[in-house]
């Protein structure tokens, strides 16, 4: 019959078990303050070791959503969290609630003004009141100067110093909060008072600042998602009243007026209006609403007054689905984090056991004879010290952790600037590596709007016959070749009629009407079991449905599909970035699938399949490739290709405006019904990979610089700081670039 898949294909099937399932429900907090990737992930794991509990961690948006089974466990969540990161805020959300800025970024910078001018007086007091006095432990002096210096250090460091105490209660001896507090103890032990206090302070200015960058990116990413509307216009008792989008139930009408966003997903039921859809699709093009028509929450509504009767609840609603996807999206960690978290854990015990080797092993070779000669000078313990407390602050793994979230986080919010949404950033970096595409056929690479383009009656039946009962036993499917049928008839359909009626899986209906048992589907569904009805006509050019009445054949129907205006250049351009293998997947007969194939271009096509035949020629496209690099994607339209969707390695829906199957199934949503945003999403991997890996290469080349510095004494603690909070402001500031490169189409 030309159909894909027919309605009752079950999204949830053994084969969809893969993957990630997203929490939607729970308690939402905002964890203020939350600026070290190297931190969250901690959070993560201790969170993971807690029986009966769920809980995701959005790092880039500094969102935590815990579902468990009573509000004593849930304490016990944010306990734990407090005892790791003590200086977080942690803040439950309420329902219409917006998250503040993250940080108490005036509170901190009141604590760096005030340190820095305790840093002051102690420079005043040492440079200009003792500038040569011999700084000894009992002497006036020394305790003149040090107060001031202690007093700053303990302003801008008290936070780090518990954290680091309380660190190494839990045995996490390379956090960035020890290695710190290490490092600037050591420099008043051996009496470096100015860098001591000097480095912490820089440290926490680091801090504010890499804060400030960050909330920039995030706040890039909320100003993106402000697509929620922040109230209804509900009509009740011949009154008009506002309230949250939260409270409106399903069957509720609401008003819409002129400037508005539609707050809740429903049908248009008196009015006619344009509405912008550019928040969800991307796209400025206005689109026409009449009633009847569906309104999607996040229009906005553009020159007259619409009525609408509710159809989902806000947490069902379109609005809702995708701040939840993009919010999330950064939970799914890529290969190249996962990797650099690792090589965190190896990298800084190494540098901390070479810094350890820098403080002893010189002093101590020097007291040999025989090397004394390869020594310029003397070597003193607390020269060396001073080098080894150097690497220490190098070694610090923040900056190199945090350089490649924030990456994959850009890349994320300049796709769904572009209408693109992916389920996670392993899913961006892997666009980048698909090697095989595959395609559905029928609303993918065809519009799926199909015309009657030809009604061939047999045994007697006439046209009109055979369209009306066609028509009829069709009028209950939603499928696009069923509505075309009914469109056809153009005469009204009685669907009281109808005492029986069955969707058949990729063979097509079973309806029992006017006394009458009607079969209407592909070639198939004249072969099934019990039926084997007599015909001679199998092979016709075009999308066919046959039909029989009573186990005689009636005849057949041909319909048109026209092919996407853009899937022919799409695939051409494709295949110019890379793409290997172009295949091409429909449940249609080859008559109808084989002309749609040559005029794409595509050489490799498979018709007539079941469901199941298209997920098993995926699993074995999947073992004809190098399964370390390369991937295979499925391009479907969404409603129902949910099975295939689920089961390849990136599943991508079209056209997923208002397709609950699309954002359900698939791990990347095209909300434009547009091939070609294939190419944008390429291109946004790529450009995300390449900013990703500039991060990288930037915190281990000048991380390295300064380690090499540091061992020959070059660099002293003020740059040891820069390698370390300097080089993560510099990786969030790259990572926004991608923001601004890839602005709304």
């Amino acid at each position: 019959m030309g159909r894909d898949c027919h309605k009752g294909i079950n999204s949830n099937s053994a084969d969809t078990t893969h993957k990630e399932v997203y929490l939607r429900r729970g308690t939402k907090y905002v964890l203020e303050g939350l600026t070290c990737a190297s931190c969250a992930s901690k959070i993560q794991k201790a969170l993971r070791e807690i029986a009966e509990v769920k809980a995701e961690l959005n790092f880039a948006s500094s969102t935590l959503i815990v579902d468990a089974p009573n509000i004593k466990i849930e304490h016990k969540v944010i306990e734990k969290i407090r005892e790791i990161e003590p200086s977080l805020n942690i803040k439950k959300m309420k329902k219409n609630e917006e998250e503040n800025e993250y940080g108490d970024s005036q509170r901190v910078l009141k604590k760096i003004l005030l340190a820095g001018v305790f840093f002051l007086i102690g420079l005043i007091i040492q440079n200009l009141l003792y500038a040569n006095a011999e700084l000894k432990f009992y002497s006036l002096s020394f305790w003149l100067i040090l107060l001031p210096y202690i007093t700053a250090y303990l302003i801008a460091g008290y936070d780090i110093l518990t954290k680091a105490i309380k660190g190494m209660i839990k045995r996490d001896y390379f956090s960035e909060n020890l290695l710190m507090s290490i490092a600037t103890i050591g420099a008043f032990v051996i009496k470096e008072f100015p860098e001591a206090v000097g480095v912490m302070l820089f440290f926490k200015v680091g801090e504010y600042l890499e804060n400030k960058a960050l909330s920039h990116s995030r706040r890039s990413i909320k100003n993106l998602l402000r697509i929620k509307a922040n109230y209804a216009n509900l009509q009740k008792n011949n009154k008009i009243i506002k309230v949250p989008p939260e409270e409106v139930k399903v069957g509720d009408t609401i008003l819409i007026m002129p400037g508005e966003r539609i707050p809740l997903d429903g049908v248009v039921i008196q009015g006619e209006t344009t509405v912008d859809t550019s928040a969800l699709t991307g796209e400025s093009i206005p689109r026409l609403l009449k009633p009847g028509d569906n309104a999607l929450s996040g229009m906005v509504n553009s020159n007259a007054v619409i009525t609408v009767r509710v159809t989902q609840p806000f947490e069902e609603s379109t609005v809702n689905k995708i701040l939840n996807l993009v919010e999330k999206a950064a939970a799914q960690k890529a290969p190249t984090e996962k990797f650099i978290t690792k090589f965190s854990k190896v990298y800084t015990p190494v540098v901390v056991s070479a810094a350890l080797l820098i403080a002893i092993l010189p002093p101590l070779l020097y007291q040999i004879p025989v090397l004394m000669p390869l020594f310029s000078h003397t070597e003193t313990y607390s020269e060396w010290v001073y080098r080894a407390l150097v690497f220490l602050v190098i070694a610090c793994p923040c900056a190199l952790v945090i350089s490649i979230p924030v990456g994959f986080f850009g890349g994320i919010g300049a796709a769904a600037k572009r209408g693109i949404l992916f389920k996670g950033s392993n899913y961006l970096e892997a666009f980048r590596s698909i090697h095989t595409m595959v395609f559905d056929k029928t609303g993918t690479l065809t519009e799926g709007s199909f015309r009657v383009v030809d009604v061939k009656p047999y045994n007697g039946f006439s046209s009109e016959e055979l369209l009306r009962f066609a028509a009829l036993a069709e009028s209950l499917s939603n499928h696009p070749i069923a509505k075309s049928i009914v469109n056809a008839y153009r005469n009204r359909i009685d669907k009281h009629k109808i005492k029986h009626y069955e969707e058949i899986p990729s063979y097509g209906v079973r309806a029992v009407l006017e006394g009458k048992e009607i079969l209407a589907g592909n070639d198939r569904i004249l072969h099934m079991d019990g039926y084997n009805i007599e015909h001679d006509t199998c092979k016709v050019e075009g999308t066919v449905v046959h039909v029989a009445i009573d186990g005689r054949y009636a005849g057949f129907i041909v319909l048109a599909d026209r092919i996407r205006e853009d899937a022919k250049e799409t695939i051409i351009s494709l295949k110019r970035e890379g793409i290997k293998r172009m295949v091409m997947l429909t449940g249609d007969g080859r008559e109808a699938a084989e002309p749609v194939a040559r005029e794409l271009g595509i050489e490799e096509f498979h018709a007539e399949l079941l469901p199941q035949h298209k997920i098993e020629l995926v699993k074995k496209l999947e073992r004809e490739i190098n399964r370390k690099k390369d991937k295979i994607a499925f391009v479907g339209d969404g409603i129902n290709d949910a099975p295939v969707l689920m089961a390849s390695d990136i599943g991508i829906a079209m056209g997923g405006l208002g397709s609950d199957a699309a954002i359900e199934a698939a791990d990347v949503v095209l909300m434009k019904d547009k091939l070609s945003a294939l190419l944008d999403a390429m291109h946004i991997s790529r450009r995300t990979k390449g900013i990703v890996f500039e991060n990288i290469t930037m915190a281990l080349t000048i991380k390295g610089i300064f380690i090499i510095f540091g061992a020959i004494g070059i660099a002293t603690m003020w740059e040891a700081v820069f390698a370390d909070v300097g080089v993560a402001i510099l990786a969030i500031l790259n990572s926004t670039r991608i923001l601004r490169d890839y602005q709304e189409s």
